[in-house]
């Protein structure tokens, strides 16, 4: 027998020269799928070379390779099949249609709908990576909040889309018609679903007030901390315990909010608790001179209030308030020791003495070391 025989001899329909057709078609698709995917995302990519912002082919092409190849391979089953007289066209599936040719054309459809969905999925993640580059260049931290809730609000939408088109082309589904009888259904759902629905339109309240930022430090509900994201639902903030919390965006919008990242100053206030044995004057100079130094400071301001406050048993007590003008928590602290290091300089200096806070353990002995201790007192007072 010849191969001209071989080639012509026929079974389940197809002869053996269809069949070697259609697994050459199935070779070459899977072999060289990558290769084509990364010709189809270069020629792509020279079209919008020039508002990439930065971003390189590399990554361009890694973000596109692997959905790309896999469009590139279902076009091989579609052209291979077709070689086969496998049904290409919805409308050529008849009822009377073997099953498996069926079902291997819906295969075929939900492959290409994946692919071109899990494509748009990665244009948007190139579109945010692009929008994140431009951002760079940009002070305002508007950008850092709203890139990350933009690409979730695309991706959703790009799923959605898809699965809209797989209910109507693969399972024949009226999308029209079942979205019009949704209407009472819809309304069950919307009240089951109020308090995601309450916070889906806080996050839109949120981007339009804007009452904080992506990196803000906030304190709402009891809670304080850093923004790091806001999503659909909810805004996650880092505690200074380092913990992950997460806040309705309905209580962030309903409940007081202080937004301590847009404070000009911090407020320092604190005792200074100095002896009985420290004298008036001075008392007198290491108060005034403390003022001019926390005045002098750079990072502070005029607004300096340091008053021989209170007279107690104990102490002489100091109270000292100043702010220093700066958002940063790190910058506030080095501020503070450095103050606190000059004041107790300053009553070193002047030979004043703090006070001693703690308590004294007298063990008691004789009646007459009692009486002594009586007397004392006494004089003290």
């Amino acid at each position: 027998m010849t191969l001209t025989e071989i080639l012509h001899l026929r079974f389940l329909g197809n002869n053996v020269g269809a069949y070697l057709t259609c697994v050459g078609i199935l070779l070459f698709g899977y072999l060289f799928k990558t290769l084509l995917s990364r010709l189809l995302s270069r020629l792509v990519f020279r079209f919008i070379r020039q508002k990439t912002e930065g971003v390189s082919e590399t990554q361009f092409q890694a973000l596109l390779i692997q959905p790309v190849s896999i469009v590139v391979f279902f076009v091989t089953v579609y052209l291979a099949f077709q070689v086969l007289d496998y049904p290409v066209n919805s409308s050529e599936l008849k009822r009377n249609e073997p099953w498996p040719q069926v079902a291997l054309f819906r295969v075929y459809q939900l492959g290409i709908i994946f692919g071109m969905a899990w494509i748009a999925l990665r244009l948007v993640d190139f579109l945010v990576l692009v929008f994140r580059r431009r951002a760079e260049t940009n002070t305002s931290r508007l950008n850092d909040q709203l890139i990350p809730f933009a690409k979730d609000l695309l991706k959703v939408l790009v799923l959605t889309m898809a699965f809209l088109v797989m209910l109507s082309r693969v399972f024949g589904v009226n999308v029209t018609a079942l979205i019009g009888g949704l209407g009472i259904g819809g309304l069950a759902v919307a009240f089951a679903a109020k308090e995601s629905l309450e916070n889906l339109i806080a996050s839109f309240t949120i981007f339009l007030d804007r009452p904080f930022a992506v990196g803000d430090l906030v304190e709402v509900g009891g809670v304080t901390g850093t923004v790091e994201k806001v999503g659909f639902r909810s805004t996650r903030l880092r505690t200074a315990e380092k913990s992950y919390v997460t806040v309705p965006n309905k209580s962030m919008i309903d409940k007081p909010l202080d937004n301590l990242s847009l404070r000009t100053a911090r407020r320092v206030t604190f005792t200074l608790a100095l002896s009985h044995a420290t004298s008036s004057e001075q008392l007198r100079n290491i108060v005034q001179e403390a003022q001019q130094t926390i005045q002098d400071y750079p990072l502070t301001n005029n607004d300096v209030q340091i008053k021989f406050a209170a007279l107690t048993p104990a102490a002489k007590e100091v109270t000292v308030q100043y702010f220093v003008e700066t958002t940063s928590y790190d910058e506030y602290l080095n501020v503070k020791e450095e103050l606190n290091y000059r004041l107790v300089e300053l009553v070193e200096k002047h030979g004043g003495t703090f006070a001693s806070t703690g308590t004294t353990i007298v063990q008691l002995g004789s009646p007459d070391r009692l009486r002594g201790l009586q007397s004392a007192e006494q004089h003290i007072v």
